[in-house]
């Protein structure tokens, strides 16, 4: 079995139970404009999208103009709101990742592939002691159009192969860790297999989403556990 040249990691959902904060901030910052916005909502219609996608979505659903500029300040009155709750704790690690990911970047290059702000990404990284882990972060920043949009993991595979020339990194040798539909359908369309983390989906839904395996969570798994998910 060949062991991946490179391993990418989705971060809210994967490495940081941060999902129902941001649905909370997005709630604050839609003020009672349209229906409310609960977790059910978010988490069937929402979870996966970047930041800009998901208040499109709720500015449409409100029946307001989701101007570029609308949906700017928006992200940016949501963002300011998720850090000061990221910054008092509110967003833990999930059970094992420190350790898998810890594991992981001893033995391969890491990239992290998401859809939240490069600003709500790398406190949290480093309060859970893992901001050194990652060669790469590539997050809303860095894509005109995000998850299920193949771009980021298209980006985040071309600048490990930048990074570290020797090590024969493409997508086919790589594996996305992933936990929402959008997010498999980012990786699969970049061509790299996918390991699903059931934490708001089901293993079935993560596999018929197109994981080519999936997981309740990464306690006990080492980076050897992914070299079967690669033909």
């Amino acid at each position: 079995m060949r062991v991946p040249a490179a391993i990418l990691f989705d971060f809210d959902g994967v490495l940081a139970d941060s999902e129902r904060l941001h649905c909370e901030t997005m709630a604050e910052v839609m003020d009672g404009d349209g229906p409310a916005l609960d977790w059910d909502y978010y988490r069937e219609n929402l979870m996966g999208l970047d930041d800009r996608g998901a208040f499109a979505r709720l500015l449409e659903r409100a029946g307001l103009e989701a101007s570029a500029e609308e949906i700017r300040r928006r992200v940016a009155r949501k963002a300011e709101r998720f850090a000061r709750q990221a910054a008092a704790g509110r967003v833990p690690a999930l059970p094992g990742a420190p350790e898998f990911v810890r594991a992981c970047a001893a033995a391969r290059p890491l990239g992290l592939c998401s859809g939240a702000l490069r600003s709500d990404i790398e406190p949290v990284l480093a309060s859970l002691g893992l901001a050194g882990c990652f060669a790469v972060l590539v997050t809303a920043d860095d894509v005109e159009t995000s998850k299920p949009d193949p771009a980021s993991y298209r980006l985040g595979v071309a600048r490990l192969a930048a990074a570290f020339p020797e090590a024969g990194i493409a997508a086919e040798s790589c594996v996305a860790i992933e936990d929402t539909a959008d997010g498999i359908a980012s990786a699969r369309g970049a061509g790299l297999a996918v390991l699903g983390v059931a934490t708001h989906l089901t293993a079935d839904e993560l596999l018929a989403a197109g994981a080519s395996a999936a997981v309740e969570t990464l306690e006990g798994l080492g980076p050897g556990f992914l070299a079967g998910l690669l033909s």
